[in-house]
């Protein structure tokens, strides 16, 4: 039987010819990261088991992206405890106030990753990195220590769900609106420590930053990772910026796997996740009359430049509706300037809106934009649980970019501004 995408990265990076689902095996890894949460806590692992320098620093990155810039005294001091580890580790990959932008935006814009490469992070957005044919995944603190002290990890190969893509989306139906039509349709454990993995026609329209999106809530499907093969968009994506070869793995014609399904992109329809998990999606007809508190435009998921894009289309010329606070959060600075330079700032303050500096936030009730009780919120995030953004009876309903900014001046849940 041959091997899918994903189980061939895993075969290669443990050394074997061959692997199958279920399978234990220990493979060599090429990144582990970890952000101001997480970080700390593998760092304390990582001294407990007596770990002294880091092997390979280019192995090992750490970004202050979650409560940065720092919010309240413990947050100050997570973050004060990474940077001592990265000054005494004399760290080449860490990330802070003034570099750092949000981990899953900023770890491919760096190059710290690409096709091929096995990917540990102790976050569980890790998936992201799959865009670029990778294989990456979420794991908790103490297994980053583990890669910290040896450079590799256990895994249990999975077993996976193909997903065939056919057709052109239309005009503002974006990567966003795939995703939250796929978990809708298998539900938040349909894909359990399964792979998802993407084929055919379809793929060529989407953006890379669209596959990214993608990639990034395959863990609210409960998979183990998301991975798109390797095209000449992933290729010049990686050029001058990967800083390793991209090592290209295709499924075998004979690959196995549990299910799969086939996704017309044209007959998508803007879909948005109301509360409170990700599969209970509903499309325009089914909204409903849903008045609004604030929008966010931004995270790992949807805070690359095409996003802002998208947003500002929506936001140029018009005001957002009076009481609807919008905050905007470019994921890394390279995208603040980016939009900068193309105006895009410009036109979100004057809609009045607000600009963050690239933060996680609000997307985990951290800060930058906390619910109230009672509120409702329109969030290009990626999870809307109970009591996600702030206080138990707030509500968060997640969207694409174009959703969310028509939403911020409609001033209810709109797909049209």
């Amino acid at each position: 039987m041959g091997m899918t995408m994903s189980q061939k990265i895993l075969a290669y990076h443990a050394g074997l010819n061959s692997v199958k689902a279920g399978q234990l095996i220990e493979a060599k890894l090429d990144l582990v990261m970890a952000n101001d949460i997480t970080g700390p806590v593998a760092i304390k692992e990582f001294k407990k088991a007596g770990g002294g320098k880091i092997t390979d620093k280019s192995d090992v990155a750490l970004i202050m992206d979650h409560f940065a810039p720092n919010k309240d005294i413990k947050s100050a001091q997570q973050c004060k405890l990474c940077r001592e580890f990265a000054a005494e580790q004399n760290m080449e990959y860490f990330y802070d106030v003034g570099e750092m932008g949000i981990e899953h935006a900023l770890v491919p814009e760096k190059g710290l990753v690409g096709a091929g490469d096995l990917v540990i992070g102790a976050d569980s957005h890790t998936c992201t990195y799959g865009a670029l044919g990778a294989f990456s995944t979420g794991v908790g603190s103490t297994d980053m220590a583990a890669g910290m002290l040896s450079g590799k990890a256990w895994f249990k190969v999975p077993s996976a769900i193909k997903f065939v893509l056919t057709g052109k989306p239309a005009k503002n139906v974006s990567g966003k609106d795939l995703i939250l039509h796929i978990i809708g349709m298998i539900g938040v454990d349909g894909a359990l420590y399964k792979s998802m993995e993407f084929y055919g026609d379809g793929i060529k329209h989407l953006s890379m930053d669209d596959r990214f999106t993608v990639c990034n809530m395959a863990i609210e499907a409960g998979a183990k990772n998301g991975i798109f093969p390797v095209d000449g968009a992933a290729l010049e994506y990686m050029n001058g910026r990967f800083k390793r070869s991209p090592k290209i793995f295709m499924a075998d014609d004979d690959a196995e796997y549990d299910e799969e399904y086939v996704i017309d992109l044209a007959k998508l329809k803007p879909t948005v996740a109301f509360p409170h998990l990700p599969e209970n999606t509903k499309t325009p007809e089914e909204w409903g009359d849903i008045k609004i508190d604030q929008v966010v435009i931004g995270s790992c998921t949807n805070g690359r430049i095409s996003d802002l894009r998208a947003a500002a289309e929506v936001l140029k010329g018009k005001k957002v509706a009076k009481g609807v606070r919008t905050i905007i959060i470019p994921a890394t600075n390279d995208i603040y300037m980016q939009a900068v330079k193309e105006g895009l700032v410009e036109i979100f303050i004057n809609a009045g809106a607000i600009v963050s500096t690239p933060t996680c936030g609000p997307c985990l009730g951290g800060h930058m934009g906390i619910l109230a009780e009672g509120e409702r919120c329109v969030s290009t995030t990626n999870r809307n649980f109970v009591g996600r953004m702030g206080h138990v009876t707030s509500e968060v309903y997640l969207a694409s970019p174009h959703v969310a900014a028509a939403s911020a001046i409609k001033g209810k849940l709109s797909a049209e501004g």
